[in-house]
């Protein structure tokens, strides 16, 4: 049914799922389309048109097709026994920050124990992942790239695992520098009513990819012993 599978975090629903799909005008949970809030002088769908189709969400392991062999329920099963024995990962907030010209939600405080599960996970489910083919590396491969991420590159399929592993949660496109400071207080304003400090990443979700190149939710698991579907 999809093109490509992920392992996200995406949040549990509350004020925070719902504010983040509004303003990203795409819900990953139940696959429709929401209306986006309404600013005189912003277009959010412009500067929102980017991450839109990904949703809100954190990735933690990246885009990758099916490997042959492996199915969907396979890599659901995998993933509901893999949160069963993670402990939920707590966090001094989530904080709105820049990461070149875009606007995302980062971690504040101690993220070891986010980078150690994202470790786990890409190491875990790699199995699954079907190999890049030399187009996908030779389109991947940014000559910004270090040495060393080329080599994740080529053994994970994604640059930007272990050291250079960094959670957040894109909330913009790229932005042009007269906008980003009256965007980032505009998304601050917005975004107060969520209660993101502290913040409890206490699940994992499969998320797939259907031919329009949106991201759906498919399963979200809780982390611990006690791991439902949620």
């Amino acid at each position: 049914m999809y093109n490509r599978y992920a392992i996200y975090f995406t949040p549990p629903p509350g004020t925070f799922s719902r504010l983040g799909a509004a303003w990203l005008g795409w819900d990953i949970k139940t696959g429709f389309t929401v209306v986006q809030p309404d600013y005189s002088g912003v277009n959010v769908e412009k500067i929102t048109r980017r991450p839109r189709k990904y949703g809100l969400h954190g990735t933690i392991k990246a885009p990758f097709r099916l490997a042959d062999g492996q199915t969907e329920n396979g890599l659901a099963d995998a993933l509901e026994t893999f949160c069963k024995d993670r402990r939920p990962v707590s966090l001094d907030g989530l904080a709105l920050s820049r990461l070149g010209r875009f606007l995302a939600l980062t971690p504040q405080g101690d993220t070891r124990a986010l980078r150690n599960l994202a470790d786990d996970t890409v190491e875990r489910f790699d199995e699954f992942r079907a190999p890049l083919s030399d187009e996908e590396f030779a389109r991947k491969n940014s000559p910004a790239l270090t040495e060393q991420q080329r080599i994740y590159l080529r053994y994970f399929g994604y640059p930007h695992v272990k050291e250079y592993f960094r959670f957040h949660i894109t909330l913009t496109g790229p932005l042009a520098p007269e906008q980003s400071c009256s965007i980032s207080s505009l998304l601050h304003d917005y975004l107060e009513p969520a209660s993101l400090s502290p913040f409890i990443l206490g699940s994992l979700s499969l998320c797939g990819e259907a031919s329009d190149g949106y991201f759906h939710e498919i399963s979200r698991f809780a982390l611990g012993k006690a791991s439902n579907c949620l």
